[in-house]
This record gives structure tokens, sequence and C-alpha cells, in this order.
């Protein structure tokens, strides 16, 4: 067997090649060619979690319902759920995060029950949450709360590598006290930051574009544009913008507690935009009353 800088070459058999041809090679995806060389590629990263809401109900005080008999099958890698305030979306986020619980209805990942399962049970499993606020941690440094998120030892040169993925200075930043001082956009960055250093299957993401300024959304926009292309597992975003819309691979619109719109971004953005007067999603919601 001889190494190059790109390159592995060895002599199979045929029917060693056969297999070959047919696996991953010791956690590599490979390419032989006609010489029985073998070019080693980046690991591919996992693929999407499945994610399946079946008649999910969630009632406050007075029998008021929140969310109605919502059923979705959510398998993509990039989703994107948008609508009206009050319709119901940062609900439906914290059910499947496990903050909050529905009145009736399972919840299934990756075809396991996970309806009764705590929120720190679900964040083993994988699920992970972002809050609309991130929560800022007296006493704590930003590479504790790495270490915490990655559930070990996060060595100074980990944590900086982690920072630099979401834009961050890591001198500036690794030994920094998680505190009043960093603005709202650094806080969400450190928390997209510990998203990663866990390395979760599935990531929801509360409008991430909340309380943070125009220089801070779009490096923002960044940071989630290279998970998408970097990262394995799903994530889920929850967002008015239509840049982050555009990145998705399908675009889910929920109002009045019920899924009104569900489809592939190529069919749905384009009516969300289509609008001239009035919101996007009051356009939608009109067109989908009209052919009731």
């Amino acid at each position: 067997m001889s190494v190059g800088k790109n390159m592995v070459r060895m002599r199979f058999s045929a029917g060693l090649l056969s297999e070959l041809k047919k696996k991953h090679w010791r956690g590599w995806t490979v390419l032989i060619n006609e010489r029985n060389e073998i070019r080693p590629l980046q690991a591919e990263p996992e693929g999407a979690s499945m994610l399946e809401l079946r008649n999910i109900q969630y009632d406050v005080e007075e029998n008021r319902e929140i969310l109605k008999d919502i059923n979705l099958k959510i398998e993509e890698r990039f989703v994107a759920v948008t609508g009206p305030n009050g319709g119901g979306k940062s609900t439906l986020a914290k059910i499947i995060a496990g903050i909050v619980k529905p009145t009736a209805g399972r919840i299934l990942l990756d075809g396991e029950d996970i309806t009764e399962s705590s929120i720190t049970e679900r964040a083993k499993k994988g699920i992970s949450y972002a809050f609309q606020q991130p929560v800022r941690f007296k006493g704590l440094t930003v590479k504790d709360l790495l270490t915490m998120a990655a559930g070990k030892n996060t060595s100074v040169q980990e944590a900086c590598g982690i920072l630099s993925e979401v834009g961050l200075c890591a001198r500036d930043y690794v030994n920094r006290e998680v505190n009043a001082s960093l603005s709202g956009g650094e806080l969400k960055r450190i928390e997209i930051a510990m998203i990663i250093a866990r390395g979760t299957r599935f990531s929801i993401f509360d409008e991430p574009e909340a309380g943070i300024d125009l220089w801070s959304f779009n490096s923002l926009i960044n940071v989630f544009e290279k998970m998408y292309r970097e990262m394995g597992g799903s994530i889920l975003i929850i967002s008015h913008q239509e840049r982050i819309l555009n990145i998705a691979d399908r675009i889910i619109l929920i109002a009045d507690g019920k899924v009104q719109k569900s489809g592939k971004k190529e069919e749905i953005l384009p009516e969300l935009l289509a609008t001239t007067g009035g919101s996007a999603c009051d356009m939608l919601l009109s067109k989908n009353e009209g052919g009731r």
C-alpha cells in the first residue's frame, strides 16, 4: 500500500473490489478507478433524522386550542416554519424539544416514541433547542458552556475551532464570562456553537433573528448556511425572514394552530413572496380559505 497526499493505492482481488464499490471502507467514502486506486473522500455527514408528529393537540386554560391536530413528518435536512405571530409556531417547537407537553398526540424520533421523554432525555437522544432570548450564565465562561454541551472536557484548541465555526474570534471569547456584556448576536452565536459542540441529530432554532441587529443577522445567515453544508442531522428554524426561508429544503406555514401549507421551498416560497399588499402569510391563508 502507498499513501499520497490525496490517494491511497492498494492491490485488491476482484471480489474485494466488488465489496468496496458497494460499501464504505473503514468509515470513508471511496472511489475506485480502473487501476485499483482508492481515493478517500470526506466522510459523508449523517442523513436527516425523521421526526413524526401525530395528532398533536395543545390546549390552555378555558379550553383554548393553541395547536389543533397537527400531523407532520419532517425528514428533510433543513426545514423552516413560518406564519403569523400567535399561530402556534413556538409552542410546536417547545413540544418537540420537550419543554411543553402536548394535551394529546404522539411524537416519534426515528421511529421511537418520545412523547413522554423529558427535555433532558430528548437532549440525550439528540434534540437541541435554541431560545429566542438565550440565557446568560453568570460565573461561567464560553469554554465552560462548550464543555458542558459536548459532555466531555473540551480543550482550548477544540473550543477555539468551534467558535471559529460561528464567526467568533476565539481569542476574544473562549475565556469570556457569559454575562450582560455580551450582545444578543454574540449570545445567539455562542448558543449555536453549543449545538455544534453537542453534535445533535435535530436542532431547533426559535426566531434566531429576534433582538439582533442587521450585521449580526447577516453573520447568523452565514452560520446557518455553513451548518447546512457541513453538519449532519436536521435543522428546524422558526422564522419570518426570507433569507432563512430561502435556505430551507421545506417550508411549513402554521396559522390558527393548524398546518395551512407544507411543501418544498420551490413551491411555497414564490407564493409567500408574490404578495404586494399585506403579509405574505395573509396572502397564502386567503388562498387556502378561498379553496375551502
